[in-house]
């Protein structure tokens, strides 16, 4: 058996945690510069305000009833990780599926919903977020279990075990084909025409048929419908294959000081994600671009990759081919919306080939440079120190006008409480 445990509208209970005056309020969460809605409340749903909905088109009658909050990554992914802590201690496997998703190893419990029970109490009490829980045999069954949680109304609290519903069939038959996990819209179009609109259809398709139309991914999902566990626990992320890093800029960019600014902070980042996963970089790819939606001026997106003579890990030598890249895009009189950086086809340091040519002491110290850059910025606070490039503008940051004053990560943003 296995069980999902899923916060509920994670963003929403993040900001809620430190300001119970919005219990029961409308709260939503924006995206990067306050631009889509990405986390909504229930009592936001309910006012009708859409996923993804951009801001500046919400009623302002509608505006005036809901709190409203620039994302908070910082605080979301703390509270991430002290939730999977507390779940961690509840099975001997789990796998950490996404910011606030989590499945567990039942393997062997006596009652799991007893057991589901706990570990929501658990969580709500030790980081006072909410939580719904799914049991199932199989992971497309658990979501599926973790939805009807979520709507309540139930007699074991926000807790469904999905081989105690009473009439499976009926919620399998009410689960449109677009609702089944893995399942986007294409797909779903596509399933509709061939007579396939609904979980219980599809679980009762022919698996090979399945996999000679859309691939193996579809067949493991009707296997899973049927009770069949073909989606095992992952207990370990797998190694990354690319990390990519980019960001919408908060203000059109036209001086190439600061887009060069905003690809080295890129480029920074990067660099931090490679060595803390002890990954090396083959090759390096930029990419800038203008506003897709400003029809006064001609849309522009170009790209460049640039080869390391060897995988590297080096943050100033990441730096050097992204700002080179960058400046060789950029063209005069474009007002620039978004950049990133890309480093694919990742290898592990240990497994990275050398070159034939290369010095061994300057590989030495560009560890050793890296290493105590990581070290002081550990130490001291991340940017403590940083590249020089990067402080010629601040013009491409992002615009976050209503972020929560509260953080867990900062002492100068902690509560404070008065008796």
């Amino acid at each position: 058996m296995l069980a999902l445990v899923d916060c509920n509208n994670f963003y929403a209970s993040c900001e809620r945690l430190f300001q119970p005056r919005l219990e029961g309020q409308a709260v939503i969460v924006l995206s990067n510069n306050d631009g889509c809605v990405i986390a909504r409340s229930n009592e936001a749903k309910a006012l009708g305000i859409a996923m993804g909905a951009p801001f500046f088109k919400l009623d302002p009658k509608l505006r005036r009833q809901v709190a409203v909050f620039s994302s908070n990554y910082a605080l979301y992914g703390d509270l991430s990780r002290r939730v999977m802590q507390v779940l961690a201690g509840f099975a001997p496997q789990i796998e950490v599926y996404s910011i606030d998703e989590c499945f567990l190893d039942l393997t062997g419990v006596a009652d799991p919903i007893i057991l589901g029970q706990a570990m929501a109490r658990t969580v709500r009490q030790w980081t006072g977020i909410p939580v719904s829980v799914g049991i199932a045999p199989t992971k497309t069954l658990a979501k599926l279990s973790n939805r009807i949680a979520k709507k309540g109304g139930h007699g074991t609290g926000p807790v469904i075990d999905w081989t105690c519903l009473s009439d499976p069939e009926a919620v399998l038959a009410a689960t449109s084909i677009e609702d089944i996990w893995g399942i986007a819209a294409r797909w779903g179009k596509r399933l509709r025409t061939l007579g396939i609109a609904d979980a219980r259809a599809l679980r009762e398709a022919e698996p090979k048929w399945l996999r000679q139309q859309f691939g193996v991914i579809l067949e493991r999902l009707c296997w899973e419908l049927r009770g069949r566990a073909c989606l095992p626990l992952l207990p370990v992320d797998p190694a990354r294959r690319q990390i990519m890093v980019s960001r919408s800029f908060g203000a059109a960019v036209t001086d190439p000081a600061a887009l060069r600014a905003a690809v080295t902070r890129f480029a920074t980042r990067a660099g931090e994600k490679l060595r803390a996963q002890g990954l090396a970089a083959p090759a390096l790819t930029v990419f800038i671009q203008t506003d897709p939606f400003d029809t006064a001026r001609p849309f522009y997106s170009n790209a460049i990759t640039n080869a390391f003579a060897q995988p590297t890990q080096d943050t100033q030598e990441l730096i050097h081919h992204a700002t080179r890249g960058a400046a060789r895009l950029c063209r005069p009189g474009d007002a620039y919306r978004k950049a990133g950086v890309l480093l694919p086809d990742l290898v592990s340091v240990k497994d990275a080939q050398g070159d034939l040519f290369d010095v061994p002491e300057d590989a030495e110290r560009s560890a050793h440079r890296m290493a105590a850059l990581d070290a002081i910025n550990r130490r001291f606070g991340r940017d403590s120190l940083r590249f020089g490039s990067e402080l010629a503008s601040t013009r491409w940051q992002r615009q976050a006008r209503m972020t929560s004053p509260v953080s867990t990560t900062r002492w100068s943003a902690l509560p404070r409480v008065w008796a």
